[in-house]
């Protein structure tokens, strides 16, 4: 499933100190990731956080494959 994160991440200075988000939500990318990394399904985060769609997570994923592209000069 190929997601483009721009579509359901946001982050905005007024919610969550500008910790990227799900849009519309309060549920941070990071807390999606956490859940992941331990070895949760999409299914099993849907479980717990309902409103949340394949998508949204997904998009997390793609979120996080940007960051890692980044290229700090030394």
């Amino acid at each position: 499933m190929r997601t483009v994160w721009r579509d359901y991440v946001e982050s905005t200075p007024e919610v969550l100190r500008g910790k990227p988000r799900i849009k519309g939500t309060r549920i941070p990318v990071s807390l999606i990731l956490g859940f992941l990394a331990a070895g949760h399904t999409f299914e099993e985060i849907i479980r717990e956080f309902p409103d949340l769609s394949k998508e949204q997570i997904a998009a997390c994923l793609d979120y996080a494959r940007d960051l890692s592209e980044f290229e700090v000069a030394v």
